[in-house]
């Protein structure tokens, strides 16, 4: 599922649509916070219960990063928190 063009959700599909919409909500804005450190090619979130995995792929590199929780939420916050420390 794609959120704006690149952005990309995969593995969400078997969650319910309130936690969806949360989820495209804290995704979004942790890529509009990203996009304003460093413009960027692809977000990719990958859910692999219960592992979240993020990839950013940037103009020339690209930063990988995963958690893993019981709560799906803080693992995304997590990854994501992790993503933008990286972003120079």
């Amino acid at each position: 599922m794609e959120l704006g063009g690149n952005i990309v959700l995969e593995g969400f599909d078997d969650l319910d649509n309130t936690t969806l919409i949360v989820i495209k909500k804290v995704v979004g804005n942790y890529g509009r916070n990203i996009s304003e450190k460093k413009p960027f090619k692809k977000l990719i979130l990958t859910y692999k219960k219960p592992k979240i995995e993020v990839v950013l792929e940037l103009e020339n590199k690209q930063i990988k990063e995963h958690a893993e929780h019981e709560n799906l939420f803080f693992s995304i916050n997590e990854a994501l928190s992790n993503v933008i420390k990286k972003v120079k």
